[in-house]
């Protein structure tokens, strides 16, 4: 078994890359290209680099992705307490209009009876 060590420190680079700066990676894939026979060719590097640029602009858009269905969430919230102040606000308008409107019919009855209180004493009057 050889030990090429421009080939463990290639593969650590790109275990760097690969992995997002993740350190311990890094060195697991250097000592697997320092201690492999093939150890790291231009074909690999540039696969490997490819992936890599692959990988981060994979992390960008779920990045991105995360951001807006957040900001999605935070206007449904918003939305969900708009509408929420919108219907306490309409049952407190539909209770006011249906004490307006026991006190208009409390009214009407006592006009009612006011008018027959009169009409009788009319009545007693003229007789």
């Amino acid at each position: 078994m050889s030990f090429n060590l421009i080939s463990g420190l290639l593969n650590a680079g790109l275990g760097l890359l690969e992995s997002g700066g993740n350190p311990l990676a890094a060195i697991g894939m250097g000592l697997a290209g320092a201690t492999t026979g093939g150890g790291a060719t231009a074909g690999n590097i540039t696969g490997a680099a490819g992936n890599a640029g692959l990988g981060a602009l994979n992390a960008q858009d779920e990045a991105f992705q995360l951001a807006m269905y957040g900001e999605q969430i935070r206007h449904q919230e918003t939305m969900q307490m708009q509408s929420q102040a919108f219907d306490e606000m309409m049952d407190q308008k539909s209770e006011s209009m249906r004490e307006v409107n026991t006190l208009r019919d409390v009214q009407m009855a006592q006009r009612k009876a006011d008018n027959q209180i009169t009409k009788k004493f009319i009545e007693s009057i003229t007789e």
